[in-house]
């Protein structure tokens, strides 16, 4: 039947075509990955970055109010 559709005597993707197609979502499974992946560590950088979320200086006359 699929030599059928390569020969084009039949409607729809040929072999050639469908390897493309799983070759592609592979791709985008790949890119979805590390994009949940880049999303994930930007957060936590941009935590660490937030400067309430550093530590307050604790010595006498630095300037730091406690909360």
């Amino acid at each position: 039947m699929q030599a059928q559709g390569d020969a084009g005597r039949r409607q729809g993707p040929t072999s050639a075509e469908l390897a493309e197609i799983k070759a592609l979502k592979a791709t985008v499974r790949r890119l979805e990955e590390d994009n949940a992946i880049l999303k994930a560590a930007a957060v936590l950088f941009a935590g660490e970055l937030d400067l309430r979320n550093r530590l307050r200086c604790t010595w006498p006359g630095c300037g730091a109010r406690s909360h």
